[in-house]
């Protein structure tokens, strides 16, 4: 969903995370209520009306698929599942590092090649800058194929601590003792249920992003060197040093407040739109029968259509809400490398900034809020600041 993880996005690889994790932060939901096939293998009586079927419960969240009382991280396997989620997100990561890198590049506001004419839908003629393909072969040019995965190690890094700090939670704060929304519930009682999942989501994604935010920065700072061909951040360790050195303790966490922002909104936004849209949008009465009220050989069609619209509702709305929470992605990241000594961070390509606040108010007003938010279709907007060579 953007240059940080996760980012996994809140969506990010562990997002995607993610998104996740979304990214960088939203689970993904699936499953039907207990007793249904029960239900599904016994019909009613001949002779009574067929009852209208209870709303099926509630998905349960990611978190009892990676870690929940009785889910595969429970238990003896609990280290081994852990390994096994570090090791993915690790593949994921290195898989998806080139896309980030090119769309950090463009955040920064790097164009190292001009745009080309091209024209709209519509037949106007625009400009088009390029598009990440085409990007990632002049960084194979400059550095050849091993400089797409610069800044890597940092990021993998962040990622596996990132991960290891969610497992460890889970352990002091057991996911169990969340009640999960049931169909039984009235609305209030579910509300108040999905408010404190949410709760529990964010504590640990705040923590998680704190704690791995220190590498996040490094990760950023070693990429956008590509831009002044500079060599000043080179490895993780004296990297440390560097920061500590100029910046101080604080230097650390340049950028973290947007980024927090970022995760609280989108588990916020994507968390309670799914709940209504499913609590009153999605209809328990449609069918995938063409009369829509299913049959006395298989009553549980009646509500099939409703099950699988609310697996997929927190899914799209993930997406959704990701795409408004961008700015706060965009903003973290520039403030990540802004008046770091690099060029990336200097005029002409960004001012130096006194505040987050001070950012996005520059970048609003240029139009630049979704600035490398789009790494394919790319046109060159009428207040783009871009520094061309």
């Amino acid at each position: 969903m953007g240059a940080s993880d996760p980012e996994v996005a809140p969506w990010a690889p562990g997002g995607a995370a993610g998104m996740a994790g979304a990214g960088a932060g939203a689970g993904a939901r699936g499953g039907a209520p207990a007793g249904v096939e029960a239900r599904a293998r016994d019909p009613p009586p001949a002779h009574r009306a067929h009852p209208r079927h209870p709303r099926p419960a509630a998905q349960p969240s990611a978190r009892r698929m990676d870690g929940g009382a009785g889910g595969p991280g429970s238990g003896d396997n609990a280290p081994t599942t852990e390994a096994l989620f570090v090791a993915l997100g690790a593949g994921v990561t290195a898989l998806s590092h080139p896309l980030l890198y090119v769309k950090l590049l463009i955040q920064v506001g790097h164009e190292p090649m001009p745009p080309t004419l091209g024209t709209n839908v519509l037949g106007r003629k625009v400009l088009y800058l390029p598009s990440f393909f085409t990007y990632a072969k002049y960084i194979v040019q400059v550095d050849g194929k091993i400089g797409l995965f610069r800044g890597l190690s940092p990021r993998l890094m962040s990622n596996a601590l990132s991960t290891v700090t969610r497992g460890s939670m889970k352990k002091v704060f057991p996911p169990d003792e969340i009640e999960q929304v049931s169909n039984k519930d009235d609305m209030k009682t579910s509300l108040r249920k999905v408010v404190k999942e949410t709760s529990y989501e964010m504590m640990m994604q705040c923590v998680s992003r704190m704690l791995a935010h220190p590498l996040h920065v490094i990760s950023m700072r070693c990429m956008v060197q590509f831009v002044g061909r500079e060599a000043k951040y080179s490895g993780v360790l004296s990297s440390i040093g560097k920061i500590f050195k100029e910046e101080g303790l604080l230097g650390f966490f340049v950028g973290l407040i947007p980024h927090l922002l970022g995760d609280v909104v989108f588990l916020w936004g994507c968390n309670l739109l799914a709940h209504f849209i499913n609590a009153y949008l999605v209809d328990d009465s449609v069918s995938d029968t063409p009369g829509g009220l299913g049959n006395d050989q298989n009553p549980g069609s009646q509500f099939s259509q409703a099950l699988a619209i609310r697996s997929y509702t927190k899914f799209v709305m993930g997406i959704a809400v990701s795409m408004l929470t961008y700015p706060f992605l965009l903003v973290g990241d520039l403030m990540a490398v802004n008046n770091c000594g690099l060029q990336a961070g200097l005029p002409p390509y960004s001012p130096v900034f006194k505040s987050w606040i001070h950012c996005w108010k520059y970048l609003s007003v240029q139009g630049q809020l979704f600035r490398g938010s789009s790494l394919l279709f790319r046109r060159v907007s009428s207040g783009s600041c871009f520094a061309l060579e």
